[in-house]
């Protein structure tokens, strides 16, 4: 199974992408991590907010692999514990799809994206910046794994 981690944003400094690849490479090829940044909506003043998460959709979803399952990270989201983290990545596995995991731009995700993800997965309540949530998840991913392996890195 491959995560493509589809993320809006491009350009970060170099702790989030060595942060993101400490992660990324733990991962066996059965469960590997993908990242795919796409650009920002070009923020002006005549656009929206509304303007600007359409056009970012846009993009998001042509980004999605044929088949992929879409889960969405949202503010609103299903909070979960390392094991209900785990679970979830157990079925993924097994299911045979691969996942789309989605993270917006600054404003979020537009319903469109939102309306075609079987997941809605929301990291925490509080306001995280968007370089974190890419080590987080990537963090958080390889962690599960571990969980579903027996691996010593997770520790209850």
């Amino acid at each position: 199974m491959i995560i493509h981690f589809i993320t809006v944003g491009q350009k970060m400094p170099k702790w989030v992408q060595e942060g993101y690849a400490e992660y990324a490479k733990r991962l066996p090829k059965a469960c590997s991590l993908k990242l795919v940044e796409l650009p920002m909506a070009q923020r002006g003043k005549t656009s929206s907010v509304e303007q600007m998460k359409a056009e970012e959709a846009k993009r998001i979803l042509a980004a999605v692999p044929k088949g992929a399952r879409l889960i969405a990270l949202d503010e609103h989201g299903q909070q979960v514990t390392t094991k209900g983290l785990a679970d979830k990545m157990e079925d993924w596995l097994s299911g045979g799809q691969d996942i789309a995991l989605i993270v917006g731009g600054p404003d979020g995700l537009d319903r469109s994206v939102l309306e075609q993800a079987q997941w809605r997965w929301g990291l925490s309540k509080l306001t995280m910046p968007h370089p974190m949530v890419r080590i987080m998840v990537a963090e958080q991913i390889y962690r599960a794994w571990s969980v579903i392996n027996n691996h010593p890195y997770h520790r209850e």
